[in-house]
């Protein structure tokens, strides 16, 4: 399986243009024929696709110049010389298009099967044909095709995805996907267990799906690159919902880590935090007293208006009713979408 990578720099360069042809007419009987040359073929652009069968811009890393093909010479008879073919590059559903050198997004590949040319070919130049008049009958010119275009691109992944966990690291965030999809991520009992986002497709008893991201866990100072967050922070943008995942073993200190939550989401894009939310109190096997989680979910709801569940990803306990809370908070929105685009 390739490495997940989310970023990449690459140069495209479009096909040069097929040179026009200076070419005369030449048959029996007809010594003096006139201009005849054809023009040369465009040259191929560079396309970039995104492929839902594509998840990653590993390859980039590896090959990091595209060509296009030229186009061909234009010939005698008034021939047009063969266009050049395009470079189809496919890349994950998500990917963002930037011009490397001034910054400016090129385009944001979110459907799949959506396309964008980012370096066009250069036409074709005439052939003398084009330049024969009555003063000048055998002219000996012809244009040369033009260049294509060439850029550096910088390529940006953004997963999508309906949910975003967002927590700690060792939170359970890993192990929550693991039970609520078929997503296998690397699940160990220390932090940074999650060194690169993980998708995972769940599915309810009557048939309906949506996906939910695993972003790896944060600290405080992520929005400053400190940890490993930061680099992931980009990939719940496009989420419409983020649950919140805690620690309630930590007790005293859960409503702390929330609100540090909250800060690093603020302060990398405020408007992550006007994003619906729920929030998921785990790991509640290791607390035996249900009047301490009673307790701390009295905290939360003094504090927040969001709604809380208190599961265990480990046993299982309150994770189907979280399931078809997502679901139901996922269903609003999308109804709420639909109505703001009518």
């Amino acid at each position: 399986m390739a490495r997940f990578v989310d970023q990449a720099k690459i140069y495209v360069k479009a096909g040069n243009g097929g040179a026009g042809c200076i070419s005369f007419r030449r048959e029996k009987y007809i010594p003096k024929g006139g201009p005849d040359g054809g023009d040369g073929g465009d040259g191929g652009d560079v396309i970039l696709i995104a492929d839902p069968q594509v998840h990653t811009l590993y390859n980039f890393h590896h090959q990091v110049h595209f060509r296009a093909e030229n186009g061909k010479p234009g010939m005698g008879k008034k021939m047009k010389g063969k266009d050049g073919q395009d470079l189809i590059l496919r890349v994950p559903v998500g990917t963002v298009v930037k011009d490397a050198e001034t910054g400016g997004i090129l385009g944001d590949l979110t459907e799949p099967g959506q396309t964008l040319v980012v370096a066009r070919g250069g036409k074709g130049g005439r052939g003398n044909a084009h330049f024969a008049t009555p003063v000048r009958q055998a002219p000996r010119i012809a244009e040369p095709g033009k260049p294509g275009e060439e850029k550096w691109l910088v390529l940006e992944l953004k997963l999508i995805a309906d949910v975003g966990l967002v927590g700690f690291p060792n939170a359970g965030k890993s192990t929550l996907l693991s039970r609520m999809s078929a997503a296998k991520p690397k699940i160990a009992d220390y932090p940074f267990t999650t060194l690169e986002p993980n998708l995972g497709v769940v599915r309810l008893f009557d048939g309906n799906t949506f996906v939910v991201a695993d972003i790896p866990g944060l600290i405080e100072g992520a929005h400053k690159g400190i940890g490993l967050g930061y680099e992931f922070l980009k990939h719940i943008e496009r989420t419409r919902i983020l649950l919140y995942m805690l620690d309630i073993s930590k007790e005293k200190e859960v409503v702390k880590d929330y609100q540090i939550l909250k800060n690093e989401l603020k302060l990398f894009n405020p408007q992550l935090l006007d994003k619906d939310y729920l929030i998921a109190l785990n790991k509640i096997d290791l607390m035996p007293d249900p009047e301490k989680i009673r307790n701390i979910i009295e905290l939360f709801e003094e504090k927040d208006q969001g709604k809380i569940y208190p599961i265990s990803a480990v046993t299982g306990q309150g994770v189907l009713e979280l399931i078809y809370a997502l679901w139901n908070k996922l269903v609003s929105i999308k109804k709420e979408e639909k109505y703001q685009a009518v």
